[in-house]
């Protein structure tokens, strides 16, 4: 057998292994509290927000209702009369490059605007962030328009927990790069006041940073009702997707390839339950997305190998099943290998070069890509193996007993 690895040696080793790995996730998942669930999973609210001063107020007091779109190069201003008919105002930064020149057009161009400029004149326009925080439909309450500069001090992420810290449990992240002050909160929603949990964020982080100086960038809130259906159809997603694999696998292979095909993929969900209990990873759709992927992968992986097990089973008919499954992994070790370490250096570059839930997306795919790969060759085929052990010692006991040979009379 040259040129084959015994990979059956490590089957019972890696049994062991894989054991202890599944233990310890299901004790840390008890340890620990459970998952750290996301919003997605949980009522409660999730904010992207930034640290920029107040730049511009908007008031209407006009006839008709006047509606603001920001844009990334100009602001336009849509008012509609009481006739249906529609006048858009349209202010590019490219022609007015000062917030002071933006300010006293929107002013002169739209009757019955009112614009107070909140920052210096000279401020370049190109700094402008729009605030997904109120509604574009202008009124008496003034609309906010925040701006940045490039050389904006960091905000340290230590005072923005600080600031809600009285609000209960909530957890800060910081986003992107320092100098743009991007953070983001996600709160779980156990207030019976009625409130609205958005607002009690900014109220906070204004009393300490400022009145006004906060732009909410994206706002996502999830009902208490939402979140329990989203669990119960997360479970349902995963057990539909074991039952499918099983089906699959009976129809293309025996039945002890497809008990083999699902144990492999539950031990691969459970690998990835372990480590993002130990990893406080956010546990939300993202992650759910993920660990499918990995089961897809995984269980690709799985049939390639016991393809190349049922073809070798065919060629080499006179050697025993440990000597085929031998052979047949061996034979499919460079195309395993290669795949999985091309595909790993694309999410690699993911995990590298982005962040939020996205890097944890990487992250969880590289972790699982691994396990998928180590539970192919030593959990699928390894149970394959002792199945056939088992089938065999059957049929041995079934056989009947040798007849017994005749004794011989002693002489005399």
């Amino acid at each position: 057998m040259k040129g084959i690895i015994r990979f059956s040696r490590g089957f019972r080793l890696a049994a062991i292994l894989s054991s202890a790995i599944i233990v310890a996730g299901i004790a840390g998942y008890v340890v620990k509290g459970g998952f750290n669930l996301g919003v997605d999973f949980k009522a409660g609210l999730m904010q992207e927000i930034q640290f920029a001063p107040k730049a511009l107020s908007l008031t209407f007091s006009g006839a008709g209702n006047a509606q603001i779109v920001y844009g990334g190069t100009g602001v336009s201003l849509v008012v509609t009369g009481a006739g249906g008919e529609n006048n858009t105002h349209s202010f590019a930064f490219a022609d007015f490059a000062t917030l002071g020149a933006l300010a006293q057009a929107m002013e002169e161009g739209v009757p019955g605007l009112s614009v107070e400029l909140d920052a210096e004149a000279d401020a370049q326009t190109a700094w402008l962030l729009q605030s997904a925080q109120g509604n574009p439909q202008l009124g008496g309450a003034p609309y906010l328009l925040h701006y940045l500069k490039p050389d904006s001090e960091p905000v340290d992420i230590a005072d923005v927990r600080s600031a809600l810290s009285a609000l209960g449990t909530v957890a800060v992240q910081a986003l992107g790069r320092p100098d743009e002050r991007r953070f983001m909160i996600r709160m779980e929603d156990n207030d019976k006041t009625g409130e609205v949990p958005a607002e009690k964020v900014i109220a906070a982080l204004q009393e300490q940073f400022g009145a006004g100086g906060v732009a909410v960038i994206s706002s996502q809130y999830v009902g208490s009702q939402f979140s329990k259906q989203l669990q119960g159809q997360a479970g349902l997603l995963m057990a539909l997707t074991l039952a499918l694999i099983f089906a699959y696998c009976v129809f293309r292979f025996k039945s002890q390839f497809a008990v083999a095909a699902v144990i492999a993929t539950a031990h691969d969900a459970l690998i990835m339950v372990a480590f993002i209990a130990w990893s406080r990873m956010e546990f939300n759709t993202t992650t759910i997305a993920a660990i499918l992927t990995i089961l897809g992968y995984s269980i690709n992986d799985t049939i390639v190998v016991f393809d190349r097990i049922r073809e070798t089973r065919r060629l080499y008919q006179d050697d025993d099943y440990e000597a085929v499954l031998n052979r047949a992994i061996s034979e499919t070790l460079s195309r395993t290998v290669i795949t999985t370490l091309t595909t790993m250096l694309a999410v690699l570059s993911l995990f590298i070069f982005t962040t939020g839930s996205m890097k944890d997306f990487a992250l969880a795919l590289l972790i699982g890509m691994a396990f998928g790969v180590y539970s192919t060759i030593f959990i699928a085929s390894g149970f394959t193996l002792f199945w056939e052990k088992r089938i065999k010692n059957a049929l041995k006991k079934k056989q009947p007993a040798a007849p017994a040979a005749p004794a011989q009379l002693s002489a005399g």
